[in-house]
């Protein structure tokens, strides 16, 4: 049976840069799964990334691999926001030049062996690896809200379970959520022919970049915001130092974790939700399947007849939710809310297998749910890998 050092589930933007920043440190590594899928296939066409430009850059240990590189190598002239499909084209240039020898095939199993982990594939392929990284991603995490349990995949779905949104032309579609997701996929509704209603509890929309003229003040605007866009004034800053972050109190990180990302809009979304009807601050308490449709009952007395339900309603981590992880794992690992807990180097509870990514948030702080944080991730797991690598080979 052929073994490895590290073996990299997943390949999207996390997966890709963990993989690249390990082999730049010389350290052996086999990379699995479908490059940037949830991107391609698990958010509607025609989306603008909310992030900005800077924000959005795959990291890269030797630099040369950022969204302008490939813009100029490429001829792809986009600009901002960032259009879903250049994200996804750029993602893909990415892992061509740094990670080409991907392999599409899908990890089934985890199991340890010894002091390793027996790793097992699609297609019946098993081998062992010393470490194991988990960048799997956010897929699997798609949040449905009790009150829609009840209700056929064809009247009540997430929005991460459509690429294309012209199924909907000239349906009439209850948006549920008030974030980024519910707003933009109620634009593009609208503009490919459906009804949209957006339905929010809370009293108020969110918005971002309303002020974008606080990020151009020069020093001054540095001292209030890192580039790696994730928060407000002030917030973005903590959050961009993980290592600082996370030495606060845990009740101060979670309500800052909160601030930094709660639901909201990207400022640029507004004339295109003008001839849309958005309910704030009103609940559905039951739907109800009627007919070839949905009845809503509302918080307020009213009512509503839709024909599907579009649930942008979040992701909420849960390990047990990757399939390739097995219980005898899940009951080793130590969790907090469904994430794992890591130390430094990104590694859990069980030595030798680290998560990155959004998995990695409650440790590490938001930064760890955007790709502006993949730098901070594969730098840090590369340097924790190599020096215990170092350590094992009588190096250190």
């Amino acid at each position: 049976m052929s073994g490895c050092n590290v073996t990299v589930i997943g390949a999207g933007p996390y997966g890709l840069a963990a993989a690249n920043f390990l082999r730049a440190h010389r350290v052996e590594v086999r990379v699995f799964g479908s490059p940037m899928a949830f991107w391609a296939e698990q958010m509607p066409a025609g989306m603008l990334l909310r992030s900005n430009w800077e924000a959005s850059h795959i990291a890269d240990p030797k630099g040369t691999l950022s969204l302008d590189a490939f813009r100029n190598a490429e001829g792809n002239h986009f600009g901002k926001p960032i259009p879903l499909k250049r994200f996804v084209d750029y993602g893909l240039w990415y892992q061509r030049h740094a990670v080409p020898d991907v392999d599409p095939r899908q990890v089934t199993s985890l199991q340890r062996s010894g002091r390793d982990f027996l790793v097992s594939l699609s297609d019946g392929e098993q081998f062992t690896s010393r470490r194991v990284v988990v960048a799997g991603g956010i897929g699997p995490f798609a949040y449905l809200p009790e009150e829609y349990s009840a209700l056929p995949k064809e009247l009540a779905s997430h929005a991460a379970d459509h690429r294309d949104l012209s199924k909907f032309k000239r349906k009439k579609v209850a948006v549920i959520g008030g974030g980024q997701s519910a707003l933009e996929s109620a634009a593009l509704l609208k503009e490919t022919g459906a009804q949209p209603e957006v339905l929010v509890r809370e009293s108020s929309l969110n918005w971002v970049g309303l002020h974008a003229r606080l990020h151009h003040l020069g020093p001054i605007s540095k001292l209030f915001y890192s580039n790696r866009d994730v928060g407000p004034a002030g917030i973005s800053r903590l959050v961009a130092a993980p290592h600082v972050f996370r030495r606060f109190p845990r009740e101060f990180q979670d309500k800052v974790a909160y601030r930094a990302i709660r639901p909201a809009g990207a400022a640029w979304l507004q004339p295109r939700l003008k001839d849309i009807t958005i309910s704030l601050g009103r609940t559905v308490l039951q739907a109800a399947e009627k007919g070839s449709g949905v009845h809503l009952k509302l918080d307020d007395g009213s009512e509503r007849f839709v024909d599907h339900c579009l649930l942008a309603t979040g992701f909420r981590v849960d390990l047990s939710r990757y399939g390739f992880l097995p219980p005898s794992l899940l009951a080793r690992l130590r969790t907090v809310n469904g994430f794992p807990v890591l130390k430094r180097g990104f590694e859990s509870t069980i030595p030798g297998l680290h998560f990155v990514g959004k998995t990695a948030s409650w440790s590490f702080g938001p930064l760890l749910g955007f790709v502006s944080g993949t730098e901070f991730a594969s730098t840090e797991l590369a340097r924790f890998v190599s020096r215990a690598n170092g350590a094992a080979n009588g190096n250190g």
